[in-house]
């Protein structure tokens, strides 16, 4: 398929990402409290490498750099978080002056650039002190993210239209409160239960706070997806069970269907953390939907995972393409997703929040030839196109992400940048060939 701009509509818009512990750096600075990020990636030793997000791209001092690149690369859609713990240091109460202007520059900068901005409310770095007290697994959670949904929404709302309640809440209540490879590094199927719950119940109340505080706001959440296919027929049942986990345990409370308990009994426990009226009190009406995409999961059946009862069979075990960290490169997967997505009848419209790959980037004199990463950029576009052209209400992209980052446990390893950052030489960003293909693009 010839890829053009044109094709996708004079109102689709192209957008970068980005989140604020992944880039910002600075993590004591201007008064900021600790996050419980700031804490897991210094004091524990599942991050590669021990490293950790202290420095970061350091976004903090390098903005107007960084969104000066996003101009020259022809973009004008630029998504970023906020630190909770830059601006309420302790979760709630006192407000930290410095950082709430830190975010007036960034969104300033960016209108002056022609850009717009567009603000997730939380990107998994909640402030430690909430954490002390029991963070996603204290029903509290509530009120300490409606407080602070409230300051934010109205501190910026006459600036901010465009907002998203949570990232991929599935990603932060799993691995931080279940498996325990991210933070806060809980385990647990009762913590992970309690958090799940609380983060829908928080994902609703964060919308409908927004939309009193923010007059015209156009107001989303994003979910991490995957296409699931069972790796054999006897395996059928395993996938069901697996794509209710990662595909619908967010939406379908959203949407005031509940939790997908006829596909996985786990959720039948979730009556142990509900109490009544939560059913309505997880529903929002949003005005879009925020898909991210990087791979798709095959899986088979085992009686060794508790819960799900079944496993992935990793790209490698199946000779197939991957991406550094063994993800599938597997377009088709895309388009399905938008696709399964767009029949839920309570969806208005989709927005690719994230989507992007990691390959392993090698600077030369100045210049980053990752073919690898355009092609996968133009075969998922081509799957969007497809998409909308059987008449799918997709109205955005943003490309995972603006430069490279600190990928969560992985460290900095993970290459997803259009721009990359050289970490050995004063953080000096350099715009890929990916980078200068988007340019012409949407020149």
């Amino acid at each position: 398929m010839d890829l053009q701009k044109n094709s996708f509509g004079d109102n689709f818009f192209w957008g970068v990402a980005q989140a604020s512990y992944q880039t910002e750096g600075a993590w004591n600075t201007d008064g900021k409290g600790l996050s419980v990020w700031d804490k897991f990636a210094q004091t524990n030793k599942k991050i590669e490498r021990n490293e950790n997000g202290n420095i970061a791209t350091d976004f903090y001092h390098k903005y107007e750099e960084d969104l000066k690149l996003i101009e020259s690369m022809n973009f004008k859609h630029f998504r970023f978080s906020l630190s909770w713990s830059r601006i309420l240091p302790d979760g709630i109460g006192k407000i930290n002056q410095k950082g709430v202007e830190y975010y007036h520059k960034v969104i300033d900068k960016c209108i002056e650039l022609g850009i717009t901005p567009w603000v997730t409310i939380y990107h998994w770095d909640h402030p430690q002190v909430l954490e002390d007290q029991g963070g996603w697994t204290n029903r509290k959670m509530l009120d300490w993210f409606s407080e602070y949904t409230d300051f934010v929404s109205r501190e910026y709302g006459k600036k901010v239209k465009n907002w998203m309640i949570l990232n991929e809440p599935l990603s932060f209540t799993l691995s931080g409160y279940m498996l325990g490879n991210m933070a806060p590094g809980r385990k647990g199927f009762s913590n992970f239960r309690k958090a799940i719950h609380h983060a829908n119940l928080c994902q609703a109340e964060g919308g409908r706070i927004v939309r009193k505080n923010v007059e015209n706001a156009n107001i989303g959440t994003t979910h991490f997806t995957s296409f699931i296919e069972p790796y054999r027929n006897i395996d059928n049942r395993a996938a069901e069970r697996i794509d209710a986990l990662i595909n619908r345990t967010f939406i379908e409370p959203s949407l005031g269907m509940g939790y997908p308990e006829e596909k996985l009994n786990f959720f039948r426990t979730m009556k142990k953390v509900m109490i009544n009226g939560d059913i309505e009190k997880m529903k929002f009406d949003f005005d879009f939907i925020g898909l991210q995409y990087y791979f798709r999961s095959v899986v088979k059946k085992t009686p060794f995972m508790p819960f799900v009862w079944a496993k992935e069979v990793h790209a490698n075990k199946r000779g197939a393409v991957a991406n550094e960290m063994n993800g599938e490169v597997y377009p088709e997967g895309f388009y399905q997703l938008m696709k399964n997505f767009s029949e839920y009848k309570g969806i208005k419209k989709l927005i690719i929040t994230e989507n992007g790959t990691c390959v392993q980037d090698v600077l030369n004199n100045g210049k980053i030839a990752d073919n690898e990463r355009i092609e996968y950029f133009k075969s998922h576009l081509s799957q969007i196109l497809k998409a909308k052209n059987e008449g799918l209400k997709i109205d955005g992209y943003f490309v995972w992400s603006l430069t490279d980052n600190f990928e969560w446990d992985k460290g900095f390893r993970p290459r997803f940048g259009l721009v990359y950052v050289d970490y050995k030489n004063n953080l000096k960003r350099f715009i890929k060939d990916s980078g200068i293909w988007f340019k012409n693009f949407l020149e």
